[in-house]
């Protein structure tokens, strides 16, 4: 065990996202911004300072949309939808003409609404009151004239209890070393974003708040899970050093960024990214991904009062085509349910909205949105490479079903003279465990499977992957859940199919590995971690990935799958 130094102090968290860093800290204390007591105007002076408050708060998270990755704009979307909520505007009316002035109505609204969520039944309200509060922290800044969430004005390690999601979308990336949290999981917001971007990142680590201090130096490991505070002369060298090898690592990544992602021992694996815009579908060609995994459609969907047109929408799938230059781009139909504030759709609030009506279910209840979603695909083939993949897909009928929806489409194209693609690849994403029990009569009827990670181990374990407090049951690693991708790999594999993973753990070295242990042909991440990734399959062979994973196979517990895989990662990459 490493001894410390006197003055530093060595705390330990939850390793979030890979990379070593070392820098300043910004310790951020998030809270209301202070504001001076004041005696309230007139109650319409005090509703029109509120109503320019909300204006300012809506161009502020526009700005913020603007440079935010997919999942950012998700995020920011549901936001601007809860500054124009009625019930809301109400409350903060209500205590406006109570006698409040503008910012304490604010306060007063936002915890009301806030506590009234929490008091529901429905888990997915309940965390909405974090929201609730975010925006009413944006809107008493918004009125008092101030700046919120994290502003850096030099390279820094960010320090927090925990960062809204929107604080973290707002953070000058080029400026952020890393990030280290108090609280958090592993599938929290900031992680996946963190992850995304390439940001070192350790989080739950107790004590971390009370023990910084601006401008004191922080030393993380994002891999191992370890943050030192005013690290001494050794631990800096060590850090450093670490540094300097990740470095040098980028320029080699950099360099063989347009090799081949193949073993030592000639098994091929495509590399694929994870795009939410056609813009991040050149971005990740420039990442030296070979074709897109997983473009989410829902970009079209969010931020908006009426469903996208039908030219609206071939628009955007024919530059996403494009932008992959000739290289496959599966596009995933509409994967919309009652999680997501979407007004023009009317959707019911559900108890539980991942088993609801949602994806498929959504379409099939909606058919003429999801005919202009499908000839809009279809009319946009003659751009590029395109697959259509079918989301929330439990058996044969719901394929069956899908796949006559988009033979109609076809057929009324063809009518109209719209010129379609010969070929073009149909498939799903299998993240049901019935479809993963299916997958030998599914894989008879599609081009291609690709495992959708992330519902697949919250179907299987019966565990909301969004809850904090089960963050330590979210296990990726399962042997449950391993044993499921290895049948639908062989299933597929028996049909002469091929199969992909666009779930996160194609993108985390663990995973990766037992995935290209499993058969598995195509991986598929966020553009940042392709790298690191192409390295690990080019650095092992695939018959020692097998030979790991087949014994995984046998595992009970995910721990002792975790301690068979990580002996192979720290040595090959």
């Amino acid at each position: 065990m490493r001894v410390a130094s006197v003055s530093e102090k060595v705390l330990n968290g939850v390793a979030a996202a890979a990379g070593v860093v070392i820098g300043p800290a910004f310790v951020y204390r998030e809270g209301q911004p202070e504001t001076a007591a004041r005696a309230a105007a007139a109650p319409e002076e005090e509703l029109a300072r509120f109503e320019e408050a909300r204006r300012r708060a809506e161009n502020e998270l526009n700005a913020l949309a603007e440079r935010a990755d997919d999942q950012g704009r998700e995020i920011l979307t549901a936001h601007q939808l809860m500054l124009q909520d009625p019930e809301l505007q109400n409350l903060v009316e209500a205590a406006i003409r109570d006698g409040q002035p503008a910012e304490e109505a604010v306060r007063t609204a936002t915890e009301q609404f806030a506590a009234m969520l929490e008091a529901l039944d429905d888990e997915y309200l309940r965390e909405r009151a974090a929201d609730v509060r975010d925006v009413g922290r944006r809107l008493v800044a918004a009125l008092t004239g101030r700046t919120v969430g994290v502003v850096l004005q030099r390279p820094s390690v960010v320090v927090a209890r925990d960062l809204a999601p929107t604080d973290t979308i707002g953070i000058d990336r080029s400026l952020l070393l890393g990030i280290v949290t108090e609280q958090g999981g592993p599938t929290s917001h900031t992680t996946i974003l963190a992850r995304s971007w390439g940001i070192p990142a350790v989080v739950a680590t107790a004590g971390v708040l009370e023990a910084a201090s601006d401008g004191m130096t922080v030393a993380l490991d994002g891999d191992a899970g370890e943050v030192v505070l005013d690290p001494g002369a050794e631990t800096r060298s060590r850090y450093e050093a670490a540094m300097a090898r990740a470095r040098e690592q980028a320029e080699r990544d950099r360099a063989e960024a347009s090799l081949p992602a193949e073993t030592p021992d000639g098994v091929r694996v495509e590399l694929a990214g994870n795009a939410g815009s056609p813009g991040e579908v050149a971005f990740a060609m420039e990442k030296g991904a070979e074709g897109i995994g997983l473009l989410r459609s829902e970009f079209l969907f969010m931020g908006r009062s009426t469903a996208p047109t039908e030219e609206e929408q071939y628009q955007a799938y024919a530059e996403a085509l494009r932008n992959a230059r000739g290289q496959r781009v599966i596009i995933r139909t509409l994967d919309i349910g009652g999680d997501k504030d979407v007004p023009y759709l009317g959707l019911a609030k559900e108890e539980n909205p991942f088993l609801g009506v949602r994806a498929l279910r959504l379409c099939f209840r909606r058919p003429e949105l999801f005919q202009t979603q499908l000839r809009a695909l279809l009319r946009a083939s003659v751009h590029g490479r395109l697959a259509i993949m079918f989301p929330m897909v439990s058996g044969l009928s719901d394929l069956r079903r899908a796949k006559e929806a988009l033979a109609e489409a076809r057929r009324s194209l063809e009518a109209e003279g719209h010129p379609v693609a010969d070929r073009y690849e149909v498939g799903i994403m299998v993240e049901i465990p019935s479809a993963a029990l299916l997958a030998d009569h599914l894989a008879r009827e599609v081009d291609f499977f690709s495992i959708g990670t992330n519902d697949l181990v919250q179907y299987t374990l019966a565990v909301d992957r969004g809850n904090p407090e089960l963050t330590e049951m979210y296990q990726p690693y399962h042997p449950a859940v391993l044993r499921l991708i290895d049948r639908i790999v062989q299933a597929a594999h028996a049909a002469g199919k091929w199969v992909g993973v666009c779930g996160e753990m194609g993108g985390l070295p663990e995973g990766a590995l037992l995935l290209l242990g499993l058969g598995v042909d195509e991986l598929s991440m966020a553009p940042a971690l392709l790298p690191r990734i192409k390295r690990l399959v080019r650095s092992t062979p695939a018959a020692e990935a097998r030979a790991v994973a087949r014994e995984c196979l046998e595992l009970g517990t995910p721990e002792e799958v975790l301690a068979l895989v990580g002996p192979l990662v720290r040595r090959v990459g």
